[in-house]
C-alpha cells in the first residue's frame, strides 16, 4: 500500500488542505476572500480524499471524481473572482472586462457540471473523454488568465497582500494545464503527472497559510539576500550548463564515429575546465551579483545618488542659503516635498525655530523641553506621520503635538535629530507634491540622513560659539584702550576739581572747564554707546522694581527725541525683581532702537499687561520693520549691527540675555514696512500682590524701587 505513490501523494494533499480548512474555519472568516478560501480548501480536501478512497477501495468511480474536481476548480476560480472584486473597487479593472470573464468562466463550469451530473444520474454520455480533457484545459486557462488580470491590475503597494495566494492558485492551474495538455497529446494521463499532482498541491498549502496570516496583520514574509540568490542562481546556471554538456557529449559520441568516446571525453574536460574558470573569476561573479541586484531587487532609492546629492549640499561652506535651510531641503527632497521647518535646542533646553521653507508658521514657534513630543523622541527614535496621527491618535498613545507643529498647515512628518543619542533638534516636512507610500526603506534613509545632518548642524553651532568667544576676547582686549581713555578723562576731571578752589573766579578757567567737561561727557557717551554694560556684574543686588513706574520714567527720558514714545492704557502696578540700573539700560536700549528705526512722524507706544504670574511690556513702533530671517539669524546675534561703525551689535543680545537671567524672554514680531513689536516678559515678584508704598518725596527714578529687606 505504501508503495503506491498516488496514494501517498493525494493523502498528503488531503491532510494538508484539511489542516488549512480547520485553520481558516476557526480563526479567519472575517472577509469574503477568507470565506471563499475556506470553501476552496474544503473542496480540495474532498477531492484529494476521493482519490485516496479510490486508491484504497476502488470507489468512487470516475464520474463522481470528475464532478468533485470540477467543484474544486470552480471554488478556486470563485476565490479569484473575490480577489478581482477587491481590485475593481480600486478602479483598476473595467466593469466590462470583469463581466466577460465572469460570464464565460461560470458558463463553462455550469455546462461541464450539468453534463457530468446528467451522465452520473441518467447515464447520458454527452461529452466524450477528449472533450472532458479540453474542458479541463479551458478551465485551467481561465484560472491563469484571472490570476494574470489580478496581478497586472493590482497597485504595487497592494501586491504584497495577494502574492502568495496568486502564486499558489497559478501553480495549481498551470500544473493541471500541462497534465491535461500532455493527456490530450498522447491520449492518456501521464502516470508521473498523476502521481506528483497531490504532492504539488500539498506543497502549496504553506503559501495559502502565510497569506491568511498576513491578512491579520501578522506579516510573515520571506526575503532572500543577494548572496542567497547569487548562490542559487549559480547552481541553476551550473546545472543547466551540465545538462548542455550531457546533450553535447551525447551528440559528439554519435557523430564522432570511432573517435566518439575520445572526443566526448575531450569535450567534457574542456567544458568543465571552462566552467570552473568562470566560477573562480571575481569579475564574472561581481558582474553576476550586479545583474541580480539590478533585476531581482527593487529599491526605491539610488543610495549612491542620494549620498552624493547630500554631500554636495553640505559641502557648501557659505551661508546662502543657511545650513538649517539646506537641511530642510535635503530631508523634504527624500519624500518628494519642498516644504519644511527645523527647530534646534537652545541653551535653556527649549527648541527654537531656526528656519522654515514654504510653510506658514504660527505666531508661537517654540517647542518646550517638557512637551510630550520631546519626551517621546528622547525615549525612542520614531518618525511621526501627522496624517496617520490625525486618523488614529491611539496608535501614538494619544500623543500631544506642540502648537508650533499642530497649528502649521500642511505639516506631514516630524523627524527627530539626534547628536549621539541626545535629541538635538526636530525637523518637520510638509505635504509632498503627490501621494507617497512610506515603508521601512523611507524611514531608514530619513533617519540616517537626519543623524548625518544633525552632526553638521552641531559642528556649525560649535564653530559659531567658538567664533563668538573669540569676538568677546577681542572686545576684552579692546577694553584696555577704553580704560586708557577713561583714565585720561578721570585725570582731566581730577585736575579741574583740584584747581577749582583756586581759579573758580577766573572766567577763562570757567570757559576751559566747560569745554573740558563737554569733551569728557562726549567721550564718556561714546564709550557708553559702544559698550552697554558688559556682563561683568557677577552677583548684582536684587531689588523690587515697579515696571509701570520704570516705563513712565523711560518715556520721560526719551521724550527729547522724535518720535516721542507714549503710554497707552492704564498701566497696572507690576512689581518684579532685578537690578534697577541694568534693567533700565536694557529697556532704554529697546526704546532707543525703536526711535532710531522710526521716522519722526511715526509712532512708538508702550503698554503693560499682567497674565499668569508674568508681566509683559509691549514696545511697539511703526518703523521700517525686520524680516523673519533677520530676526531668526541676526537680531540677537552679538557683533552684528545694522548701524555700521556706530554700534557694536551687542545691545539686543545683551538685553535678551539679561531678561533670560530674570526668568523671562523677549519675543519679536515684525513686518517690513509696517513696524515691530518687542514683547518683554518678566516673572512677577513673589509678593507682587502687596501694595507698594509710594514716597512722593523720592526722586522720580527712586519711585520705581522698593528695596527688599528680606534679602
Amino acid at each position: 500500500m505504501l508503495s503506491d505513490l498516488s496514494l501517498i501523494s493525494h493523502g498528503a494533499a488531503a491532510i494538508a488542505f484539511g489542516l488549512l480548512t480547520i485553520l481558516v474555519a476557526t480563526r479567519y472568516l472575517r472577509r469574503d476572500v477568507d470565506r471563499v478560501l475556506f470553501v476552496a480548501a474544503l473542496a480540495t480536501t474532498l477531492w484529494a480524499g476521493a482519490l485516496v478512497s479510490q486508491s484504497l477501495w476502488g470507489t468512487p468511480g470516475f464520474i463522481p471524481r470528475y464532478i468533485i474536481e470540477l467543484l474544486r476548480d470552480g471554488a478556486w476560480i470563485t476565490l479569484l473572482f473575490a480577489l478581482l472584486r477587491n481590485a475593481s473597487r480600486q478602479g483598476t479593472i473595467h466593469g466590462q472586462m470583469k463581466k466577460i470573464l465572469g460570464a464565460s468562466t461560470f458558463t463553462l463550469i455550469f455546462v461541464l457540471l450539468a453534463f457530468g451530473i446528467l451522465e452520473f444520474t441518467l447515464g447520458w454520455e454527452v461529452l466524450n473523454g477528449k472533450t472532458k480533457v479540453l474542458g479541463q484545459i479551458a478551465l485551467s486557462l481561465m484560472g491563469l488568465s484571472l490570476v494574470e488580470q489580478i496581478w497586472r491590475n493590482s497597485p504595487n503597494f497592494g501586491r504584497s497582500s495577494i502574492k502568495y495566494i496568486c502564486i499558489g492558485i497559478a501553480t495549481i492551474f498551470a500544473f493541471d494545464f500541462f497534465m491535461y495538455a500532455d493527456a490530450l497529446l498522447f491520449g492518456q494521463v501521464s502516470e508521473s503527472f498523476w502521481n506528483a499532482r497531490g504532492l504539488v498541491n500539498a506543497l502549496l498549502v504553506p503559501l495559502f497559510a502565510v497569506n491568511v496570516l498576513n491578512t491579520r496583520r501578522q506579516p510573515v514574509d520571506f526575503q532572500l539576500s543577494r548572496s542567497a540568490v547569487f548562490h542559487a542562481g549559480t547552481l541553476v546556471l551550473g546545472g543547466g550548463y551540465l545538462l548542455f554538456l550531457a546533450l553535447g557529449g551525447y551528440y559528439v559520441k554519435i557523430l564522432g564515429g570511432d573517435w566518439g568516446d575520445a572526443l566526448r571525453v575531450l569535450f567534457l574536460t574542456i567544458s568543465l575546465t571552462f566552467l570552473v574558470t568562470l566560477l573562480l573569476s571575481r569579475r564574472i561573479r561581481a558582474r553576476l551579483m550586479v545583474r541580480i541586484s539590478q533585476n531581482f531587487f527593487d529599491y526605491k532609492y539610488d543610495y549612491r545618488e542620494e549620498w552624493l546629492k547630500m554631500t554636495r549640499e553640505m559641502a557648501n561652506l557659505g551661508d546662502d542659503p543657511p545650513l538649517p535651510i539646506r537641511v530642510i531641503h535635503i530631508l523634504s527632497g527624500l519624500v518628494e516635498s519642498n516644504a519644511g521647518a527645523i527647530w534646534l535646542r537652545d541653551e535653556q533646553g527649549a527648541y527654537t525655530l531656526k528656519g522654515s521653507v514654504n510653510m506658514a508658521m504660527p505666531r508661537y514657534t517654540m517647542i518646550d523641553a517638557d512637551s510630550d513630543l520631546v519626551r517621546l523622541f528622547r525615549q525612542r527614535e520614531w518618525i511621526v506621520d501627522l496624517h496617520e496621527y490625525r486618523n488614529d491618535p491611539v496608535s501614538y498613545d494619544l500623543l500631544e503635538i506642540p502648537d508650533a507643529i499642530a497649528r502649521t498647515p500642511d505639516a506631514w512628518l516630524v523627524i527627530p535629530l539626534y547628536l549621539d543619542n541626545d535629541l538635538y533638534g526636530i525637523a518637520m516636512v510638509g505635504n509632498p507634491f503627490a501621494r507617497v507610500e512610506l515603508n521601512w526603506e523611507n524611514f531608514d534613509l530619513i533617519k540616517v540622513v537626519a543623524r548625518q545632518s544633525c552632526n553638521l548642524l552641531a559642528q556649525a553651532d560649535a564653530q559659531h560659539r567658538l567664533s563668538r568667544a573669540m569676538q568677546f576676547e577681542a572686545v576684552s582686549k579692546a577694553s584696555s584702550f577704553m580704560v586708557h581713555d577713561l583714565k585720561t578723562v578721570i585725570a582731566q576731571l581730577s585736575l579741574l576739581v583740584k584747581n577749582a578752589p583756586k581759579h573758580k573766579h577766573n572766567p577763562a578757567f570757567i570757559d576751559d572747564m566747560i569745554n573740558t567737561t563737554e569733551h569728557a561727557v562726549r567721550k564718556m557717551s561714546n564709550l557708553v554707546d559702544h559698550i552697554r554694560r558688559p556682563d561683568s556684574i557677577a552677583d548684582p543686588q536684587l531689588q523690587d522694581i515697579d515696571l509701570a513706574e520704570l516705563a513712565r520714567s523711560l518715556v520721560n527720558h526719551h521724550s527729547h527725541q522724535r518720535p516721542v514714545p507714549r503710554l497707552t492704557g492704564n498701566l497696572p502696578s507690576a512689581w518684579i525683581q532685578g537690578d534697577y540700573e541694568q534693567l533700565r539700560s536694557v529697556l532704554s536700549h529697546l526704546i532707543q532702537n525703536a526711535q532710531d528705526a522710526t521716522p519722526p512722524d511715526g509712532e512708538i507706544t508702550l503698554n503693560l499687561k499682567i497674565a499668569r504670574g508674568n508681566v509683559v511690556l509691549f514696545i511697539q513702533d511703526s518703523g521700517s520693520g525686520m524680516t523673519e530671517e533677520f530676526i531668526n539669524t541676526s537680531l540677537f546675534k552679538p557683533f552684528e549691527s545694522t548701524k555700521g561703525l556706530t554700534g557694536m551689535g551687542i545691545g539686543a543680545y545683551q538685553a535678551r540675555e539679561y531678561i533670560k537671567q530674570l526668568g523671562g524672554n523677549i519675543d519679536v514680531t515684525s513686518e517690513p514696512g509696517v513696524g515691530s513689536c518687542f514683547s518683554v516678559r518678566i516673572p512677577l515678584a513673589a509678593d507682587s500682590d502687596e501694595t507698594a508704598p509710594q514716597n512722593t518725596d523720592l526722586p522720580e527714578s527712586d519711585n520705581a524701587i522698593r528695596v527688599n529687606s528680606a534679602k
